[in-house]
């Protein structure tokens, strides 16, 4: 295989683009010393770029490449990711996305923190640090195979060196760089795939998809639907529709809206994007199983490397100046969606783990230092993993595989029943753990200790294992919070024993260094009325209780902004904001001090 030499400057061309954009981008939180501006870009990302960047939470190197590798291997019936991902943006803004941005968090992790603790918090950071990495992972070995066909460069290098660059811009710019470059990244997938598209469609080794692939001798890129497999396609699905959503990645988009209902809407339009995005992928998989690969160029079977489909599709089926457009935008385009999920991930470290963990007097200027220097690391990490794992779709399946059996079930829980605590959360994180590792794990080389029903020594786990966990983790959680706390409240179990301080050991004040949320909920304490009449007992502003009690008073209904300098009032959920800085105060009779 020889250098492409149109390729190579294709590359070169676009890779600039994606860079200049990154650093002109990041102009707009230079100078600036608050975390959250750097993490949410001010809770201030217009429509336009809102709508493109929240596209682009999925669509990227990863959805491209491996719904190409999918269709092409195994056939369109087995390419679940495109639909699935789609309604996991649809259900997270139905379930979630208004919830979420209404309580002014900044991160995924912060509700679990508020209730369970800094610790339960941390331990949950594992399993979000490690699907971010994952996702990373397999973009970046989608571009390192992309580079690979390209360049005929090792892809160890191609990973390396693309690693570097989408960590350069992320460092100085923040949420900043990554949305502004994820405009010019579906820019780029949309025109790039597309016109090559025709060209490949009419090449002479190329057979309709229309033809017999028994007869032509080519693959069958329809794919065919196995009974046996029947378990393993309804857990992919349910896999990849709810293990979508309890991504920070995802909530970063909703928390950094200016309003919790366009946090919704955008949801909403970019599961349209996901799906759209997905027809070229899709069309270039089919191409490539209906090719007579002997009758072109490439010298050698794509059988082998299942992952290059789409950049050999792109350069052997399509002329010289087509491919320069076609492998260059997709080639930087992958690169600029690495980025996304290396912020996401050390915004969770810097805010969940080192500030509110280990140092909880940290300056806004220490956190954003803390917040860089775990992009290098994660990075690092992100790198590695796309260089032992050789399968693109496989680490796109792996990277929802914890998040999907432990976090959601933890986050629908969290959002939806208030009476769960600490000792059940953790339970739930536990058993789902050691559900879904019993399982084993083809591509970690990890071998099962736990055989469920319809095991095969040949095929593996055919039972849907991966929901089992997670409804079991799912109904742990409720019965375990449920049962502590009627067994606590009843004083059959003594009090002392709340070692947690979880539900009758709760401090009277238990979350103060909370205060950046705590501040974005205007009024802190609220008097409850009962039966018309005042009943002076404050309720915690961290509470179930606090939003309810306090939009039955105030008329709010829902909690207005942070005061942060760096926000602006949501003026679409809130009637007016305290012109005070001071925090009023609601009286018994429900006036405003």
């Amino acid at each position: 295989m020889t250098v492409n030499v149109a390729g190579l400057v294709a590359i070169i061309v676009f890779y600039v683009l994606i860079l200049c954009v990154g650093l002109w981008a990041s102009r707009k939180s230079k100078g600036k010393s608050d975390s959250e501006e750097v993490m949410l870009a001010g809770r201030n990302i217009g429509l336009v770029v809102g709508i493109f960047t929240m596209t682009a939470t999925w669509v990227g190197g990863g959805y491209i490449n491996g719904t190409a590798e999918a269709v092409y291997s195994t056939g369109i019936v087995w390419a679940q990711a495109p639909w699935g991902y789609a309604l996991s943006l649809v259900l997270g803004g139905i379930l979630f996305a208004k919830q979420m941005r209404s309580q002014g968090y900044v991160t995924m992790l912060d509700p679990f923190q508020l209730k369970y603790g800094e610790r339960m918090g941390g331990l949950l950071f594992i399993p979000a640090l490690l699907g971010e990495v994952f996702w990373s992972a397999a973009i970046l070995s989608a571009l390192g195979a992309t580079l690979s066909v390209i360049l005929d460069l090792d892809i160890k290098i191609s990973i390396i060196a693309s690693a570097c660059i989408a960590m350069f811009y992320t460092v100085l710019g923040g949420l900043y760089s990554v949305a502004y470059t994820d405009v010019v990244q579906l820019i780029c997938i949309f025109f790039g795939l597309w016109l090559c598209i025709p060209f490949a469609f009419l090449h002479d080794a190329v057979e309709p998809l229309t033809a017999n692939f028994a007869v032509t001798g080519t693959k069958d890129w329809v794919g065919e639907w196995d009974p046996l497999y029947a378990g393993v396609w309804i857990d992919y699905a349910l896999l990849l529709t709810f293990g979508g959503i309890p991504w920070q990645v995802y909530f970063q988009r909703v928390l950094s809206s200016s309003s919790a209902w366009r946090a919704q809407a955008l949801s909403f339009v970019a599961a349209f994007g996901c799906i759209f995005m997905a027809i070229p992928a899709v069309l270039i998989g089919a191409i490539g199983a209906s090719t007579h690969w002997n009758e072109t160029e490439y010298k050698g079977s794509p059988e082998n490397h299942t992952e290059l489909i789409l950049p050999l599709v792109l350069q052997y089926l399509t002329p010289t100046g087509v491919s320069f457009f076609g492998l260059g935008a997709v080639s930087a385009a992958v690169m600029s969606s690495a980025d996304s999920s290396i912020l996401s991930a050390s915004s969770m470290f810097a805010r969940n783990v080192y500030k509110l963990v280990f140092r909880q007097a940290a300056s806004e200027r220490e956190i954003i230092w803390v917040m860089r220097i775990a992009i290098f690391f994660i990075t690092g990490f992100a790198a590695f993993m796309a260089i032992t794992i050789e399968t693109i779709y496989g680490l796109w399946y792996l990277c929802s595989d914890l998040v999907y059996v432990i976090l959601f079930p933890q986050l629908f829980c969290i959002v939806y029943f208030t009476g769960c605590n600490t000792y059940g959360s953790l339970f739930g994180y536990i058993l789902g753990l050691i559900l879904r590792l019993g399982g084993g794990e083809p591509l970690l080389s990890l071998k099962p200790f736990i055989y469920y029903p319809l095991y095969d020594e040949n095929e593996g786990q055919l039972f849907p294992f991966r929901t089992f966990s997670m409804i079991f983790s799912f109904m742990s959680i409720l019965g375990v919070s449920y049962s502590l706390k009627w067994l606590f409240e009843k004083n059959y179990i003594p009090k002392h024993f709340d070692v947690f301080q979880a539900i009758v050991n709760v401090p009277e004040r238990p979350r103060e260094k909370y205060q950046d949320i705590e501040d974005d909920i205007a009024l802190q304490k609220v008097v409850k009325q009962t039966d018309g009449v005042g009943l002076a007992e404050p309720i915690n502003p961290f509470s179930a209780d606090y939003g309810s009690a306090r939009s039955e008073i105030t008329g709010l209904t829902l909690p207005p902004p942070s005061t942060s300098s760096s926000k602006e009032p949501l003026k679409e959920d809130t009637p007016s904001s305290p012109s005070s800085p001071d925090t009023p105060e609601v009286t018994a009779d429900g006036t405003i001090n």
